[in-house]
């Protein structure tokens, strides 16, 4: 007899009701959850399940393996697609003219993969008359907010399950459940030291003492960048250029944007660049921590958010950073699909126009700063900046009658404080 899922009613319009699943489309990475979510999925639903693995640009991952294990595993179906270049193009190119953060230290990478993951989902659910689609995400994290507000606004005829929010069972009970039904765990071992996520724009790793305040990051952590102590000794400079606010080349050589990121993450992770030890304040109310390797993420936005500067008024550059956070923190809390977000995007854009050029950053053991910059669009004059005497649009001898204008109202204020002051 097939065990029965054991979840409560749903609470959300969205939410599967269990007596009508029939056909599933499975988010499946080939690890441990989601393998035994395969499984269950059959057992508890008595359902057909249509897997989907997509390329987010992972390292190392063997997408043949992850396919013939769901098929070995009862999937209808698996479909593994590569979405590299849908990523960068419709998800990072925003995020990079955004100078996209979270909590001054996470560039989204996970949150910006998550919309992009079910928006396929969505394409293929439909494609293979699926009715519900099931992902790995617990009910602790962000991911699920992501994931579930995407399929309720593309598609509001399915439904979502989430058996790790439900089934009740912890890492030891997955791992008995895998081996009472012959489920080989990726990697061929049981229990993977952290917790892991990654793409083209980095990677995070949860877990163990990580979620410990007081313990140091320990080495075996750092499986994309190099430990700063062990980078080379001699500094690199790379030079990123950029078009409309676009990365277009690495050290004068052009190259497609994923190629791009994957060619800095290389540079960045053998000098120890990208290293974020990192406390998030979750959208579902925890604090957590988390210790990020972003090498690609760390050059590109270091370099873009210095050419927009530089080519930006002194008024764009005090405006823009509050529209930045804003569009960070609406990916970051699951609102890809928000017409605000859409909506910045345009002021986005229009201001990254003129973020054209050059910037050349020194990387050494860990650290990353810039050191040239050039843009036919600057908003810079090498004369001016040296106080020469050459004229042209700055002229010195206007200087006191502007300060006397620009200091008047302050000037004024200060001799009435003085005044009550003395009157007192």
């Amino acid at each position: 007899m097939s065990a029965q899922p054991q979840q409560s009613q749903p609470t959300a319009s969205y939410e599967a009701d269990p007596a009508q699943v029939d056909r599933v489309l499975l988010l499946y990475s080939g690890g441990l959850d989601t393998s035994v979510m395969l499984k269950w999925i059959q057992d508890s639903y008595e359902a057909e399940v249509v897997c989907l693995t997509v390329n987010l640009g992972q390292p190392g991952e063997d997408y043949k393996v992850i396919e013939d294990k769901a098929l070995a595993l009862g999937a209808a179906e698996c479909h593994v697609v590569d979405a590299r270049e849908r990523f960068a193009a419709d998800f990072l190119a925003p995020a990079i003219r955004a100078n996209a953060v979270y909590g001054n230290g996470y560039p989204l990478f996970t949150a910006l993969g998550r919309p992009l993951i079910a928006q396929l989902a969505v394409e293929y659910a439909r494609k293979t008359n699926c009715d519900t689609i099931a992902h790995g995400c617990t009910g602790k994290g962000n991911d699920q907010v992501r994931i579930e507000a995407t399929v309720a606004t593309l598609a509001p005829e399915l439904r979502t399950i989430a058996p790790v929010r439900s089934w009740q069972m912890g890492r030891d009970e997955e791992i008995a459940y895998a081996r009472e039904h012959g489920i080989p765990v990726k990697g061929g071992t049981e229990a993977a030291p952290y917790s892991i996520d990654d793409n083209l724009w980095g990677r995070s790793s949860e877990g163990r003492w990580i979620e410990d305040l007081d313990h140091a990051p320990e080495d075996d952590v750092f499986q994309l960048v190099t430990r700063p102590e062990l980078a080379p000794d001699e500094a690199e400079v790379v030079t990123v250029g950029f078009e409309a606010g676009l990365p277009v080349s690495l050290n004068g050589e052009r190259l497609g944007l994923v190629d791009l990121l994957e060619k800095a993450a290389e540079i960045g992770a053998r000098h120890g660049v990208g290293i974020v030890d990192h406390i998030e304040d979750r959208i579902v109310g925890l604090k957590v921590r988390d210790i990020y390797e972003v090498p690609a993420a760390a050059i590109v936005l270091t370099a873009h958010d210095e050419l927009e500067r530089l080519v930006g008024t002194i008024h764009q550059n005090q405006f823009k950073p509050g529209l930045d956070q804003k569009w960070g923190y609406l990916v970051y809390a699951g609102l890809w699909w928000e017409p605000l977000r859409s909506d910045l995007d345009a002021y986005m854009e229009a201001v990254n126009a003129q973020v054209t050029g050059e910037i050349g950053l020194r990387l050494y053991k860990g650290s990353l700063r810039v050191v040239t910059r050039s843009s036919p669009n600057a908003v810079y004059d090498a004369d001016l900046a040296g106080f020469s005497e050459s004229g042209g649009l700055f002229s010195q001898t206007a200087s006191p009658g502007f300060i006397e204008l620009w200091s008047l109202q302050s000037r004024m204020a200060h001799r009435i404080r003085e005044r009550e002051e003395g009157e007192q």
